[in-house]
């Protein structure tokens, strides 16, 4: 994809856009960790609830649903979908309880909540394994999904991504700690909006030329249904989805609901999320109870009512509105490269080794006419710094106050404790970004042991808020038995 001077002026109107109002917040962020981790606790409800939105729609985002969709049709959705529910108990059961708590990060309510060795524990050790290792391999992946289109798009290598990135994410998270952070999420948001429905449009577009019935969005639309309406997707594990008229045996593609006819497909992208989950596991986002981010942008909220409205505005844009651009332009894409090979044929400078069914959804970003090239890219760019900006100011957050002032240095300065989260940022994204290097041989071993220690937490962050007697030791499944 070649950028002419009408995209690269948008790309860095874009980029002035989002970034330059949060360099005049650097000098409040130093004032305090308050300041810096915290926002001073005045965050209206708004800006909030976009702050949420913004941060849970990174660059792997559209990759992943794309994914899902053209292995397991519209369904597939339901993977995340589920969560809806741990959603909507946090707007009406925790959303102002964590406002009222008072605590800088949810990890600090251990200690609050609980006593003894086992509060202290705990909370150390998941300042650590949170903020640190988990932290860093979803950066890690985000970073991956950044590499994997800036390489379809321009056939730039993964570390030329790395290093333009780091350098704009860390600059402004270390300096303008989260305010900057949620003012650049909130003008960010809107950028990456109007790109990504922008992408669904001329996605339809292309889809209407490709087939022959015309050069419009409607028409797009209507050969979209007519076409994918009578197809279903059978995958088996370990091989390609393969696309066949609908006989039962398969996903309707177009379907919101899976075949139950199907019990594996069935179990695996729907009843497993629904039934069990969206409460057992643990996840940035979509933790029941909130927490991590979520539970940061609450507690740095100015009042309990603006906890629970912007609670409540992020779970509406985040399962109602947001996806449908992603799932219309993955839908298109089945249509012109309905296989692997025929990305791989459209771009042949891109690394075969990136190339996969995520890689679909930049690879209908061909389409995009000039100006709307720049619209893009820079929603990608903002896509991106929304997720690691977010990320390096949580994670830092967790091994400053809930770690080092905690357990090593209880006694400094509070302008100590902001250099220290600005050093912790600058080395949470060299991590993530060895981890993206390495190509994931590192963090893929180590995925079964996230999942080890995330699952069945879910279920202590919702019962400790209502049932006094649940246990500190409940909370590490490492280190305690339930």
């Amino acid at each position: 994809m070649t950028l002419v001077a009408l995209d690269w002026i948008i790309v860095i109107a874009s980029l002035l856009i989002c970034f330059v109002p949060a360099l005049f917040f650097g000098k409040r962020a130093g004032k305090s960790t308050s300041e810096f981790f915290a926002s001073g606790r005045s965050v209206p409800w708004w800006l909030a609830g976009l702050s949420m939105v913004a941060t849970t729609f990174s660059s792997d985002t559209p990759n992943w649903v794309t994914q899902q969709v053209r292995q397991y049709g519209v369904a597939g959705n339901w993977q995340w979908w589920a969560f809806v529910l741990t959603g909507v108990s946090t707007v009406f059961f925790f959303a102002r309880l964590w406002r009222r708590s008072g605590v800088m990060t949810d990890l600090e309510f251990y200690e609050l909540r609980y006593s003894g060795k086992a509060a202290s524990v705990v909370r150390g050790f998941r300042a650590v394994y949170l903020g640190l290792f988990f932290n860093c391999f979803i950066m890690g992946m985000v970073t991956l999904a950044a590499c994997k289109i800036a390489n379809i798009l321009f056939a730039m290598p993964p570390w030329q991504t790395i290093l333009v990135m780091g350098l704009l994410n860390v600059a402004f998270a270390a300096h303008s700690g989260l305010w900057g952070v949620l003012v650049i999420d909130m003008v960010q948001f809107v950028i990456k909006m109007s790109a990504v429905i922008a992408a669904a449009y001329f996605s339809l577009v292309a889809v209407a030329r490709h087939t022959g019935v015309g050069d419009s969005a409607l028409a797009g639309l209507d050969k979209l249904v007519s076409t994918l309406g009578s197809q279903q997707v059978t995958f088996q594990p370990g091989s390609q989805p393969v696309l066949s008229p609908i006989d039962g045996r398969g996903q309707p593609i177009l379907d919101i609901m899976p075949n139950f006819a199907m019990s594996d497909l069935a179990l695996m992208i729907f009843i497993m999320p629904i039934a069990i989950g969206w409460w057992a596991n643990w996840y940035p986002g979509a933790e029941p109870g909130g927490g991590s981010y979520i539970a940061q942008r609450m507690l740095a909220s100015k009042s309990e009512k603006d906890s629970l409205g912007g609670t409540l505005f992020f779970n509406l844009a985040h399962y109602v509105l947001r996806p449908w651009p992603w799932i219309i332009t993955a839908l298109c894409s089945i249509i012109i490269f309905p296989e692997l090979k025929d990305i791989q044929a459209a771009f042949p400078a891109a690394d075969p080794r990136l190339i996969g069914h995520d890689s679909a959804f930049p690879a209908m970003l061909k389409f995009l006419p000039v100006g709307f090239v720049g619209l893009m890219v820079g929603g990608l760019i903002a896509a991106n710094s929304s997720t690691i900006l977010t990320h390096l100011n949580w994670g830092s957050s967790y091994l400053v106050h809930d770690f080092y002032r905690r357990f090593i240095n209880a006694n400094a300065g509070e302008k100590h404790y902001v250099t220290m989260g600005r050093v912790c940022t600058v080395m949470l994204y060299i991590v993530a970004a060895l981890l993206t290097l390495s190509r994931f041989s590192f963090p893929l071993a180590l995925a079964p042991a996230c999942s080890i220690c995330c699952a069945g937490t879910g279920g202590g962050s919702t019962r400790r808020a209502k049932w006094w007697r649940w246990p500190a030791r409940s909370r590490c499944p490492w280190c305690f038995s339930p």
